[in-house]
């Protein structure tokens, strides 16, 4: 396995191409998800992505069904040492099927505790590779929303950095978890793992997982300098945009079976000037006899502050054309023309 890419300061590698997870359970059935785990792996990716939510959208009835559908290809194919397992813990939320109590989730050593017990049985491992935090456990803007009150405030109700990170160390010192990683965050929350994880000598953030593509490009400002300075790289989850840069939603079309026509979910992809940028990229893959999907995934890739670009499809076609991506280099004139856009739309969709 060539181009393999090194996670944080861990003595882990991954590749470039991360599969995404997320629909197996709802829109995939388990032997879809065994079949595109069975391709990823035979086409060079050895990196899995989920988290106990999943699958998404997020209900009762389908949660934990993607980590079961994991566990039960890893148990029959036997093949655990081969793959760099990543899953997640929830941060606060109104979802009080997550825990045995029915409690709110919290970022506290009791539910992170819970949670990776239960995604352990569901994985059907003893260990994962990367558990990351999903999101904060502090009021923010998350998934393209406005923070309460505008801007993030401190709350006397918030779990600290501090107590989430030793809860964390616990489980590396136990051997349940190689490394930790950090979604959804910011440089302050990034910056403040750091610090915690050096003076109080705890387990250091290898990654975070937050949304980049050519519609959000917020990444860039602040959280982009630590890949070079603290080895902190990216893990970009919907490269894609949720479809919208694939120019299937284009003009408002809603293609049967697709997820914003499923499930209403787009609206983080919609907002003013989204429509308009869009229209731009796709007339640059055009120009240059690119599909529109491979340039996307191929700027993320690209990107120096880029360590895994997580894919995801709900057909084997679909991944197919994600993996090929790889084989796109983007030129300096395509980048010129990506700048171009860039300059005039910025990022519309954060």
């Amino acid at each position: 396995m060539t181009d393999l890419r090194q996670l944080g300061r861990s003595d882990i590698r991954v590749s470039p191409l991360c599969l995404g997870t997320m629909t197996w359970g709802q829109q995939n059935t388990e032997a879809e998800g065994h079949a595109q785990l069975d391709y990823a792996l035979d086409h060079g990716i050895n990196f899995i992505d989920t988290a106990e939510m999943y699958a998404i959208p997020p209900r009762a009835e389908t949660q934990g069904a993607t980590e079961r559908i994991i566990g039960a290809w890893l148990a029959s194919r036997r093949n655990r040492d081969r793959i760099v397992l990543a899953t997640k813990v929830s941060g606060p939320s109104a979802a009080t099927y997550l825990r045995a109590d029915g409690s709110t989730p919290r970022l506290d050593r009791r539910n992170i505790r819970e949670a990776l017990a239960a995604s352990l049985a569901r994985l059907r491992t003893d260990y994962v590779d990367l558990y990351q935090v999903h999101w904060p456990d502090r009021p923010l803007a998350l998934f393209g929303g406005v923070a309460p009150g505008g801007a993030a405030a401190a709350s006397r109700e918030e779990v600290p950095i501090e107590e989430t990170l030793a809860a964390l160390g616990e489980l590396v010192k136990d051997g349940t978890v190689r490394h930790i990683g950090i979604s959804n965050e910011t440089a302050w929350g990034l910056s403040r793992y750091l610090h915690v994880s050096e003076v109080k000598n705890l387990p250091r953030v290898v990654s975070v997982q937050n949304a980049y593509n050519l519609l959000n490009r917020t990444y860039e400002v602040g959280l982009a300098e630590f890949a070079p300075r603290e080895q902190v790289g990216l893990l970009a989850y919907s490269p894609l945009g949720q479809g919208y840069l694939t120019g299937k939603y284009r003009g408002g079309a809603r293609p049967a079976g697709a997820r914003t026509t499923l499930f209403n979910r787009g609206g983080r992809y919609e907002k003013p000037g989204a429509a308009e940028a869009i229209d731009k990229y796709l007339a640059i893959a055009s120009d240059f006899g690119l599909d529109p999907a491979q340039l996307a995934l191929a700027y993320v890739t690209s990107r120096p502050f880029v360590t895994s670009n997580i894919i995801g499809a709900t057909s084997l076609e679909q991944l197919r054309t994600n993996i090929a991506s790889q084989a796109i280099t983007i030129t300096p004139e395509i980048e010129a023309r990506i700048d171009e856009v860039y300059q005039v739309h910025g990022s519309p969709a954060p």
